[in-house]
């Protein structure tokens, strides 16, 4: 019996689409051609392939808004946050592909050694619901331009707008080389065991762990992105309206379901009084509302266990003595209000887990030491942010993250790598080293 995976709005459970499930022989055929399609992709230059890719991308351009709609639609992000995303994907294809065919050409040592870089083979792109795009091709074009070929399951709560990316790169790429296979863990489990060379995948930490056990077989390579949990420490002699902002637009940034959400912040107890008060009213003025309600700057969460998992870390946090400064008032699953909680403590899952919702979870501090440790008391590291003045250099150098900034948000300038220390990754996206990641470095002597 065939079956089918329906994709609803998550607003209002309304039927947007459906597809298909990969059965297990339907993938196994998947990569199979994937197989053969690498013979031909992979005898091409590395500069042809990134040109094929880049064309590809930008063909999307004529159908920007009605993707960015569908994708408001299926995930429920914000129409201008969908309208980004997408354009992003689109406008950045060239400087992308551009990167990594630079990062791939082959290094001389010497007289008579080089230092090659091979495509591998069949790459799995597994990616996350929250950017349902752009995450997408953040592995998938690395992996093309490298030479490999690609099947990639997106994930079961946004597969319609996934399909309907993969359908119209699909007019230019050659036939073959990206495949797209949907349904929810049993058909990315069997991906993972499937005859592929490389895993690349964007999500839990949970679901890492368990690709790490199903590839360790036969050693498959793999790149992971694992979330995190991330800290945001306000010293004394920070700016505290600009750190106040950042909190608020950090936490609620994508309805908090962002892997890079402000989750913690630890702020010096000498300027917490002023702080609460400018989170708490720049927090009041993010509106609540579906993807089309032009006021609103917090949609709806993904689905309903994600609303169930989000309103359990607030009841939590009561329960064991944090205050409610904002929020509270019960909307209807899966829309949660702006909310501020102080007197976060260790023992909150709050502060130990990763929440994934609009709220700003704040702790107050006397030793910046403290601070510190409390900081980097998380099996994630994917990044840190101190504000501060001078001296917050010195405290941001003793995080534990694969991304950290000063008075900024974390991610570096142009291609530098995405990347978490700890649980928070395995390999690494962007950046030379990241891109050569996609491929077997071969050294070859003639």
């Amino acid at each position: 019996m065939t079956k089918k995976l329906i994709s609803k709005n998550p607003s209002n459970g309304d039927y947007i689409g459906e597809v298909t499930v990969t059965s297990h022989a339907q993938l196994t055929s998947m990569v199979k051609t994937a197989k053969a399609s690498f013979n031909d992709w992979r005898v091409m230059s590395t500069w042809e392939r990134a040109k094929i890719v880049t064309q590809a991308f930008e063909s999307l351009a004529p159908m920007q808004r009605d993707l960015a709609k569908l994708l408001s639609m299926e995930m429920g992000k914000t129409a201008g946050r969908s309208m980004g995303e997408v354009s992003g994907v689109i406008h950045s294809a060239e400087y992308f592909a551009h990167n990594v065919a630079n990062a791939l050409k082959t290094e001389k040592i010497g007289m008579k050694t080089q230092i090659q870089h091979r495509p591998l083979g069949v790459v799995a792109v597994i990616s996350p619901w929250n950017y349902p795009l752009a995450m997408a091709a953040n592995l998938i074009v690395p992996a093309l331009v490298a030479g490999n070929t690609v099947v990639f399951k997106p994930s079961e709560e946004t597969p319609i707008v996934a399909n309907e990316m993969v359908a119209a790169l699909n007019e230019f790429l050659p036939q073959g080389v990206l495949q797209i296979a949907h349904g929810g863990r049993e058909v990315g489990q069997n991906l993972v065991e499937a005859d592929v060379n490389l895993i690349a995948f964007t999500g839990s930490q949970q679901a890492g762990r368990d690709i790490m056990k199903r590839a360790s077989g036969t050693l498959k390579r793999l790149i992971m992105e694992l979330g995190g949990n991330d800290p945001m420490i306000v010293m004394a002699s920070a700016d505290i309206d600009a750190a106040a902002q950042f909190a608020v637009a950090s936490s609620f940034e994508n309805s908090g379901q962002m892997c890079v959400s402000t989750e913690r912040v630890y702020v010096d107890e000498a300027v917490a009084d002023e702080f609460e008060a400018r989170v708490v009213a720049y927090a009041r003025q993010y509106h609540v509302g579906t993807w089309d309600d032009r006021a609103a700057a917090i949609g709806p969460l993904i689905n309903d266990a994600q609303y169930q998992k989000v309103n359990a870390h607030i009841v939590d946090a009561l329960t064991k003595g944090a205050t409610l400064a904002l929020g509270g008032e019960p909307l209807k699953s899966p829309f949660v209000p702006a909310t501020v909680l102080t007197n976060m403590t260790p023992a909150m899952l709050m502060e130990s887990e990763e929440t994934f919702g609009p709220v700003v979870a704040i702790a107050r501090f006397s030793d910046i030491e403290d601070a510190i440790r409390r900081s980097n008391d998380s099996d994630f590291g994917l990044g840190a942010v101190v504000f501060g003045a001078k001296e917050a250099h010195d405290v941001a150098d003793q995080l534990e993250a694969g991304m950290v900034s000063v008075n900024q948000s974390v991610g570096g300038e142009g291609d530098s790598p995405w990347v978490g220390a700890k649980q928070s990754g395995f390999g690494f996206r962007g950046s030379v080293q990241g891109h050569q990641q996609f491929t077997q470095v071969r050294v070859f002597n003639k």
